[in-house]
């Protein structure tokens, strides 16, 4: 059965995230953590960098789940149209213009093979990141 909370927003997903590294009593990092992350972790605009990265993606999610609630979309398929908005945040945040339709394009024909609809992923390209249509051929 879903869940009827929201999903976690941007401050829980960086409190929980920022927890891989904190040390323990015996001032032992995790397993997986670095002197470098909390080199990183240390450094006031790296950390407001980060913070609002996941406020970014919290962002993005609610658009996408918002369009998937106005298509009438099972929720059994969130995951599949959340990971293509997550690829999609990941993609914008990099690179822009014909370079970012062309990536848009390629992860749109990867998320269509595994059976989701063409015109919600488009819908989810254009609303949410603002990526158009490729040009022509």
């Amino acid at each position: 059965m879903a869940s009827s909370l929201p999903p976690p927003d941007g401050t829980v997903r960086w409190e929980k995230w920022r927890s891989r590294f904190v040390r323990d009593e015996h001032d032992n990092l995790p397993q997986g953590s670095s002197v470098q992350m909390e080199r990183v972790l240390a450094n006031p605009s790296s950390v407001a960098r980060i913070k609002a990265s996941f406020d970014g993606i919290y962002a993005a999610e609610t658009e996408v789940r918002q369009i998937l609630n106005a298509a009438g979309v099972s929720t059994i398929q969130y995951p599949y149209y959340l990971a293509f908005g997550r690829e999609m945040w990941k993609l914008t945040n990099r690179i822009s213009g014909e370079s970012a339709v062309k990536g848009a394009a390629a992860l749109m024909a990867k998320w269509e093979v595994r059976g989701l609809s063409e015109t919600l992923l488009a819908q989810i390209r254009y609303d949410v990141f603002g990526v158009g249509e490729p040009a022509g051929p």
